[in-house]
């Protein structure tokens, strides 16, 4: 298995590099978990106030608990679950709430959701941030990199750039999610994708 970016695998003083990585929901994670965990320290941050409804955001919250708690790893891999708040998403894209999947919605989506975890990532003195979001044949890895870069040079911490579909990622996180019996839900999160999708 190689690094997923040509990036300094060591941190300094030799130390395992410490990732903060944005997770979407269980399935996402799981492949991208196995992937990272050889390389890195991982914190996984479930931030999604795109999420739709209350209950859903705590069942995705929950099958992130499930699956760290079956799952074994290279290295120790934490979780921060933040307090669902739907207002920032709700507010930002009202303007676009009947665009389908892949327009100006989902990049206000991207940005809030990247924006925050490279916040928490600089706050945090991680050495990177990275995001599941890429294992999603239905989102556009090159978009939601061009967004995790320049949040990462606004606050001046380096984003892990992927394309976790690639090499059969999400065929892997299909199967994992089978072995620990995740669930797998059936819309992206917010509202207009519950009626879209």
């Amino acid at each position: 298995m190689t690094a997923p970016v040509e990036v300094e695998i060591k941190a300094c003083g030799g130390d395992v590099p410490r990732l903060l990585l944005h997770c979407c929901c269980a399935p996402c994670a799981s492949y991208a978990l196995e992937y990272l965990t050889p390389f890195y320290l991982v914190t996984i941050l479930f931030f999604n106030p795109n999420i739709h409804p209350r209950e859903e955001y705590n069942k995705r919250a929950e099958e992130l608990t499930k699956l760290l708690s079956l799952a074994v790893y290279p290295n120790p891999v934490e979780k921060l679950i933040v307090e669902y708040d739907p207002a920032a998403f709700e507010s930002a894209a009202e303007p676009f709430l009947f665009e389908p999947e892949g327009g100006e919605r989902c990049r206000i989506c991207f940005r809030l959701r990247l924006a925050e975890t490279a916040a928490r990532a600089k706050a945090g003195e991680f050495d990177f941030f990275a995001t599941t979001l890429t294992v999603s044949p239905h989102k556009a890895a090159p978009v939601i990199n061009e967004i995790g870069d320049l949040e990462a040079e606004s606050r001046n911490v380096k984003y892990l750039r992927s394309d976790f579909k690639k090499r059969d990622g999400y065929k892997r996180s299909v199967e994992l999610s089978k072995q620990y019996g995740l669930y797998r839900q059936q819309y992206c999160g917010c509202r207009s994708s519950l009626t879209i999708e």
